[in-house]
């Protein structure tokens, strides 16, 4: 589909990347993998023919269409978002303009006769048949469905996308990328600003699609469950692996001990030949020899390994006074913006130690929460923070909270204290902020640079309570894996917001789950919590596929004769049990949820708790016995 040959781009006489060569085939799912600034992004621009190499070339074979998703975007002011996804169908938008036209012509037009009203005629029965072939009646049901999957609701369509943040705008560009129906997509950072649910509901359409897809990600779950192939830039050339992300960090991991052998090999041959050199090349009569060697020398092709650099990114996040046993405790808290409830009536409290994820579909009140806990929002209700706690808030938009006009030094001096004052240099450091770097204005500073120093403000202070809102934002993978690591070593409470799957897998020990204007707990970490949801929403299909059939039972058996009478009891049956299962699974559910909310109101006992554990494997049973007799029903 794609070929990439010779490929190079310099800056003032210095390669990013060169001599670089690779095929794009039709299912391929390939992963950019890299440091921050090998050229993963700049790579994809070159792809989708937005910027110029320096040398090579990029060659389509045939007519491919390119889909690029843009961090840039450049929407019409006055549309819906509606209205914005049906431009991602340009032909069919042409074409259903020509039959208004020619519609109109033939409503006003009383030449009945004529060759030009028979021409319109004929032009009408080819354009619709055209349109039809083109999908043009499904387009419908395929907006619906994208905006849907991702996060967009009924009641949204209608809206304008002025009326949208910056986030949920990317998201329409997205979904209008998607109903393209490109040949190859090229994605760069897709899941940013989406949530656990759409992220989830991106992959299956991705794995899906009929093209190829190139993607760069700091999603590490997201790109394992994507790609098939992964291309890393790395010393200025790229490496190609056929193994999607995961499998691909351990194969590189294979190559880099060979490749860290091979260098001290060839430095132990490099050392001997110049010992050679040294010896001989006072001597007249091997002067020759020695200037062979030196020949010699000069053409090898040093052996590079790319140096991670992640020693000196080292942070430690360090408890201030232990504060009493609860950390807060909310009771019919609750937030509204004018006439819209974000949630209400949330009971809860957090104890001290606890690591707790929100987590739930943007714009149902996670970060207002974080912010009322912060103390930054006005709420209804009540809440309670505990005796000695003491808050440090990590922001997700850093450019409402750093000051533009400081410098980096300065922005950091002004959060320490005067036990912290002599370290700011060598924190600035471990952050892979060096020398001069740190006169460097806030204002100039990437997304990464900016979340960095916040999370270097946050280890100049003493704090025993962390609210953190997406603080994986622009970090690359290596450094939310050190960021994690961190905070899995915290000994002090972590409230996390996160859409990051691999992130909280392992971290987060509590799920508090923001949906339809509540916030529910769940007692466990993010996979069981997604496997719960992924049940859940199973059984909601479940139970719509179960009241299908039973009316077609019904239907059915009102056409039969008397000789399907047998049948149509053992249906009736079936249905009874399945009823009678729904019914005994509707009540535990009930018990199950009291005894959740007991547990807000005070700590369990170990009595308590073994009851809790008998209700949860009664349930799973239960739901065991539903799945068969609703499978015998089908059959």
């Amino acid at each position: 589909m794609i070929l990439v040959q010779n490929l190079g781009l310099h800056f003032a006489g210095s390669y990013l990347f060169e001599n670089v060569n690779f095929r794009i085939n039709k299912n391929d799912r390939i992963g950019l993998a890299g440091k921050n600034g090998a050229g993963k992004s700049t790579l994809l621009k070159i792809l989708a023919g937005e910027q110029p190499s320096t040398e090579g070339n990029v060659e389509k074979e045939g007519e491919v269409r390119i889909g690029f998703l843009k961090q840039d975007l450049d929407f019409e002011k006055g549309r819906t978002v509606w209205e914005e996804a049906m431009q991602a169908f340009k032909e069919l938008n042409k074409i259903n303009k020509k039959i208004d036209t020619i519609n109109h012509e033939l409503v006003t037009r009383t030449d009945y006769e004529s060759e030009e009203y028979h021409k319109l005629i004929h032009d009408l029965t080819d354009l619709t048949e055209r349109f039809s072939h083109l999908g043009g009646y499904n387009i419908d049901g395929e907006i619906e469905k994208i905006l849907k999957g991702l996060g967009f609701k009924e009641s949204d369509f209608t809206k304008l996308t002025d009326d949208f943040s910056g986030g949920w705008r990317m998201r329409i560009e997205l979904a209008k990328l998607l109903l393209e129906e490109n040949d190859v997509l090229l994605l760069d950072e897709p899941t940013n600003h989406l949530d656990i649910e759409s992220i989830i509901w991106l992959e299956g359409f991705l794995i899906n699609y009929k093209g190829a897809v190139v993607l760069v990600s700091h999603d590490k779950q997201f790109l394992t469950n994507v790609t098939n192939r992964t291309i890393e830039i790395s010393n200025r050339t790229i490496q190609d692996y056929k193994a999607n992300y995961t499998k691909y960090l351990i194969l590189r991991q294979e190559r880099k001990e060979k490749l860290i052998q091979s260098q001290k090999n060839q430095e132990q041959e490099i050392k001997r030949t110049e010992q050679l050199i040294n010896k001989f090349r006072a001597k007249a009569s091997k002067a020759s020899f020695a200037q062979s060697l030196i020949k010699k020398l000069n053409k090898v092709e040093r052996i590079e390994v790319e140096d991670e650099d992640v020693t000196r990114f080292h942070i430690k996040f360090e408890p201030s006074v232990i504060p009493g046993k609860i950390i807060f405790k909310a009771e019919n808290l609750g937030k509204s913006f004018d006439k819209h409830i974000v949630f209400q009536n949330a009971n809860f409290y957090v104890e001290r130690g606890e690591k707790i994820a929100f987590v739930g579909q943007n714009g149902q009140g996670k970060t207002t929460l974080a912010k009322i806990m912060d103390g930054i929002l006005s709420y209804n209700g009540k809440l309670e923070i505990g005796h000695n706690v003491q808050i440090g808030y990590f922001a997700q938009n850093q450019a409402e909270v750093l000051n533009p006009n400081k410098t980096i030094l300065e922005e950091a001096e002004d959060s320490a204290t005067e036990e912290s004052r002599p370290r700011v240099r060598d924190l600035l450091g471990s952050f892979l902020f060096q020398g001069d770097e740190v006169q460097k204005k806030v204002s100039v500073l990437s997304g990464g640079e900016r979340n960095r120093l916040a999370l270097c403000k946050l280890l100049l202070r003493p704090f025993n309570t962390l609210i953190m809102d997406e603080p994986t934002n622009h970090l690359d993978l290596q450094s939310k894996a050190i960021l994690k690591q961190a905070l899995q070593n915290f000994k002090g409470t972590l409230l996390l917001v996160s859409h990051d799957r691999e992130f909280l897998d392992g971290l987060a020990q509590k799920i508090f789950e923001f949906r339809n204007g509540e916030v529910k707990e769940f007692l466990g970490g993010i996979s069981e919590y997604l496997d719960y949801r992924k049940k859940e929403n199973m059984r909601e299909v479940d139970i719509e596929k179960s009241t299908v059939k039973k009316v077609a039972s019904i239907n059915v058996s009102e056409s039969k004769n008397t000789t399907d009478k047998d049948k149509t009891k053992e249906l009736k049956i079936l249905e009874n049990k399945l009823s009678k299962v729904e019914i005994e699974i509707e009540n535990i559910e009930k018990d199950i949820k009291k005894t959740e909310d007991l547990f807000i109101q005070k700590n369990p006992t170990e009595e308590e708790l073994a009851t809790y554990s008998f209700l949860k494997k009664d349930l799973e049973e239960l739901n065991k016995k539903w799945e068969e007799i609703y499978h015998e029903l089908n059959e």
